[in-house]
């Protein structure tokens, strides 16, 4: 059984900086793809960041694109989520969650993803 633990989030004015960590647990983290989501009440859950298995190959979503980096150390099975320049708008839960082995690699998609996290709460006042 695979578990994945967020931590980092809290609450931070706008425009300063948190860094998410994911610890996930289980064999074989290094072979996965991880992504970020996150969802806002009222909303549905969107995609924010991904990355391959290498680390070599990311993804972002266009509203996070230049202020957020994701990276991931394989010998400590953690992914990260620097996030900078904050807005309000970023006000959410952060899921982080693994990609289904084997499926075609589509990293915004909620659905093919098989393992998620609790969620951490990232709040950003004006």
């Amino acid at each position: 059984q695979v578990q994945l633990v967020e931590s980092g989030g809290g609450l931070v004015q706008a425009g300063g900086s948190l860094r998410l960590s994911c610890v996930a647990s289980g064999r074989s983290f290094s072979t996965y793809a991880m992504g970020w989501f996150r969802q806002a009440p009222g909303k549905e859950r969107e995609f924010v960041a991904a990355i391959k298995w290498s680390g070599t190959s990311t993804y972002y979503s266009d509203s996070v694109k230049g202020r957020f980096t994701i990276s991931r150390d394989n010998a400590k099975n953690t992914v990260y989520l620097q996030m900078t320049s904050l807005k309000p708008e970023d006000t959410a839960v952060y899921y982080c969650a693994r990609y289904r082995a084997g499926a075609y690699y589509t990293p915004t998609t909620p659905a093919l993803y098989d393992y998620w996290g609790q969620g951490t709460q990232v709040t950003v006042s004006s």
